[in-house]
């Protein structure tokens, strides 16, 4: 049995990409998983076919833009599932792209509002259901973004900083009352994502050939194992795929 057998998680922005891998990976590993992103079509096939192979799922439409969309899905998972043990902040946008003097202010904002302000409203939807449970565990995906400036990615990269601050925050504040938290840098992933970056033709990331890019079941084997306790290590800041120490204690090649 997984270690992880029985317990339940949200993972947002899970209708693709690196989101709908990691719900996968996780129903895969016995627990039941709410799978919340504002595509509730995709989302919906996604938790059908969780279902179909035995696994445990249900959708939600939510914006993580929205704290009463974040704290909706924690209430569904509370009562569909009985409790909230794993939550993986996942949803993130990156487009539009460019140079901060020709950005649309608001698209930029919104860019901030989901990478950032999203990841503080699951935080703060979740960890008191957590603390009443005594202990839970929280993902957040960063990047190499987070302490590496980019051209053209200034919403990006200011907002995944912001998202390794949250992650130090809540290690400080709640460690000692059983809530786990660690982020993790998945490197470059072949998402749609890459699509909007290969586009934009600026940075390095834009003329890398797509074959570079890692599959999404790497960084959703990588979540799997950031919630187990062999990981606990690494609580309070970021771990990278590109580590190959990290790699090979996920089981990676």
């Amino acid at each position: 049995m997984s270690e992880l057998a029985g317990k339940s998680a949200i993972v947002t922005g899970a209708s693709r990409g690196i989101g709908a891998a990691a719900a996968k990976e996780l129903a895969a590993q016995g627990v039941s998983v709410v799978l919340a992103a504002r595509s509730l079509g995709e989302s919906e096939q996604i938790a059908t076919e969780i279902r179909t192979a035995g696994g445990k799922a249900v959708a939600v439409a939510c914006d993580v833009a929205s704290y009463a969309d974040v704290t909706a899905a924690v209430a569904l998972c509370r009562k569909t599932f009985d409790g909230l043990d794993i939550l993986v902040n996942n949803a993130g946008l990156i487009d539009p792209i460019s140079k901060l003097a020709d950005s649309d202010p608001e698209e930029w904002v919104r860019v901030a509002d989901v990478n950032y302000k999203g990841v503080y409203f699951g935080l703060r939807a979740a960890i008191p259901t957590m603390l009443q449970q005594g202990g839970g565990v929280i993902v957040n995906i960063s990047s190499g973004a987070a302490t590496g400036a980019l051209e053209g990615w200034s919403h990006y990269c200011s907002s995944k900083a912001a998202v390794l601050m949250l992650t130090r925050m809540t290690h400080l504040e709640y460690a000692s009352q059983g809530i786990r938290i660690v982020g993790l840098a998945p490197g470059t992933v072949m998402t749609h994502m890459q699509v909007a970056i290969k586009a934009s033709g600026l940075n390095p990331i834009s003329q890398m050939d797509p074959s570079a890019h890692a599959t999404t079941d790497r960084p959703a084997k990588a979540i799997s194992w950031l919630c187990t306790e062999d990981a606990r290590e690494f609580d309070g800041g970021d771990v990278s795929l590109r580590d190959e120490v990290i790699r090979q204690r996920v089981g990676l090649n």
